[in-house]
């Protein structure tokens, strides 16, 4: 029986009360694989999707490969220094032109040797001159809109799609001083894990287990000094604040910053963690030395890629203890990671039992009430659009608001 419902969505409305009043999404909206055909169209479809960093594309055909949402992608630097992102898909017989990384003259189909430029361009189909009618300027790999945040590449499936930046002003004064674009880091690694993406970014965004589940790891960035400052309607992300016991504070036995320290912070600054959110793809994990970021590619309602990378200044790199720096660093987080990933199983099983409740928030939560009303805004316009006119008057404008 299928979930997607005018009662459904209605009852989505209970998630975006006050965090106080609010309760949890229904737990199909992690298990039920229709909901997450409804959700690729109403949100990966539209929205911007982080697929990496400036820095992986240093020449003209350099390229990468990555997917959203089930779609294969490649992202390259063309021959005059601009960043492309295209369908990895032949437009002959749907076998992917690219895999991996690289640098490449052109995109070469191993299936039949269609062969298409940096740009998407078709510009030879080998003994195709007798097919009648064929314009191989129609048979281009489909492109997708680029935008650059502070070093990161976004892409949209939608041609329409407004400016990414703009609806991101907010965030602006408070990242500005850990100047993401001049970060470099090592190759981040990849993973596939079995549970529904939306799992992994509310823990990404939960400082309320902290002090609870990292016990002893995690005590001195404690969740009572977690903080959820509010952003204008319409922005595109949202973020908290955790403030520290010292200043400086990292995640690594000494419990200090072991790479220099971004240099325009203030002292303020220094005495918290900053936690930015871009959904549906992109959630970072400041520090006051490094950035880790997490890429999250949905790939099914229980099932999701991850690309997890960290960034440092430049400097830091070029440091000769710079590995057995990051050796501690990662030890530690490696401790907290696996806490975290355990955790994340377990609640995608829980989330199919016929016993999952829609629980109640803690004020420690906050960040996942910010999530909430992010997805249902979403949510409700995608299902008023597919009921058209015949949707009631009250209900398109709740959806709207």
């Amino acid at each position: 029986m299928t979930v997607l419902t005018d009662t459904f969505f209605d009852s989505l409305a209970s998630s975006i009360s006050g965090t106080l009043e609010a309760e949890t999404l229904p737990p199909a909206c992690y298990t039920d694989e229709e909901f997450y055909r409804f959700e690729k169209e109403a949100l990966f479809h539209h929205e911007w999707l982080c697929v990496g960093r400036v820095e992986w594309l240093e020449k003209a055909g350099d390229y990468f490969t990555c997917s959203h949402a089930n779609e294969p992608l490649v992202i390259a630097m063309d021959r005059e220094g601009a960043i492309r992102a295209m369908s990895s898909v032949c437009q002959h017989r749907a076998m992917l032109v690219a895999e991996g990384q690289g640098n490449t003259r052109a995109f070469v189909c191993p299936y039949h040797h269609w062969t298409y430029d940096l740009d998407g361009r078709l510009v030879n189909a080998p003994a195709m001159s007798k097919t009648c009618n064929f314009d191989r300027k129609k048979y281009g790999l489909p492109t997708l809109k680029v935008e650059l945040w502070h070093g990161f590449i976004f892409v949209n499936f939608d041609a329409e799609a407004e400016p990414l930046a703009p609806r991101l002003a907010a965030l602006e004064p408070v990242i500005g001083n850990y100047e993401f674009a001049k970060l470099r880091g090592p190759a981040p690694a990849q993973h596939e894990f079995a549970w529904n993406w939306k799992v992994q970014f509310e823990n990404n965004n939960d400082g309320y287990h902290a002090n609870r589940l990292h016990r002893g790891l995690h005590d001195y960035i404690p969740s009572s000094l977690a903080s959820f400052p509010p952003v204008p309607p319409g922005t595109a992300g949202y973020y908290r604040l955790n403030g520290s016991l010292h200043a400086n504070a990292s995640f690594n036995p000494t419990e200090k910053a072991l790479f220099p320290v971004f240099p325009k912070l203030t002292e303020e600054e220094q005495h918290r963690l900053l936690f930015v959110n871009l959904p549906p793809s992109l959630s970072l994990v400041v520090l006051n030395d490094v950035v880790i970021y997490l890429i999250m590619d949905a790939r099914g309602a229980a099932l999701h890629g991850l690309t997890f990378g960290s960034l440092y200044l430049p400097e830091a790199m070029e440091d000769p203890g710079f590995e057995g720096k990051r050796a501690l660093n990662d030890d530690y987080t490696a401790h907290i990671v696996a806490q975290d990933l355990h955790v994340d199983l377990l609640v995608q099983q829980g989330l199919g039992s016929k016993f999952a409740p829609r629980g109640r928030y803690s004020w420690q939560e906050d960040a996942q009430h910010q999530f909430n009303q992010w997805l249902v805004e979403r949510y409700w316009r995608e299902w008023h659009s597919r009921r058209g006119p015949s949707a009631p008057v009250t209900e398109i404008k709740r959806a709207a608001s």
